[in-house]
């Protein structure tokens, strides 16, 4: 074997190596929020390792491994990790802010979920004024 055989051995390996440790981070990740917050969380950065990682690990598959299990395991893994993300924004943003303490509350709640404050006027009474 020579030195540049050894080279890109070396690099493809780094490469795996890193989308490995990457896609596996994002559990500690999601471990933690849950933790923090009390109850089961998935935040986005849970998704962007998983992109980062599995495109790490599809470059790796096709250059180095070149065996179709590893590039079809993440040849198209990306497709729901983006779809959760816009999904994920696409709901923060109907959120409401709490007019009291400011906390974003769930979209369509009455009430907020911290302070108890109305959120929004029942329909019976917003035709009558």
């Amino acid at each position: 074997m020579n030195s540049l055989d050894l080279k890109h051995l070396s690099f493809w390996n780094i490469i795996g190596g890193i989308g490995q440790v990457i896609f596996l981070s994002r559990f500690v990740v999601q471990w933690y929020v849950t933790e923090k917050k009390k109850q089961v969380v998935v935040p986005p950065l849970f998704w962007y390792l998983s992109i980062v990682g599995a495109m790490l690990l599809l470059l790796f598959g096709i250059f180095y491994d070149k065996h179709w299990v590893v590039i079809a395991g993440y040849a198209f893994s990306w497709i729901p990790y983006v779809r959760n993300l816009v999904i994920h924004y696409r709901h923060k943003e109907a959120h409401l802010d709490c007019p009291n303490c400011k906390r974003s509350c769930a979209p369509e709640s009455k009430f907020c979920s911290e302070c108890g404050t109305r959120l929004a006027a029942p329909a019976a009474a917003e035709g009558k004024s």
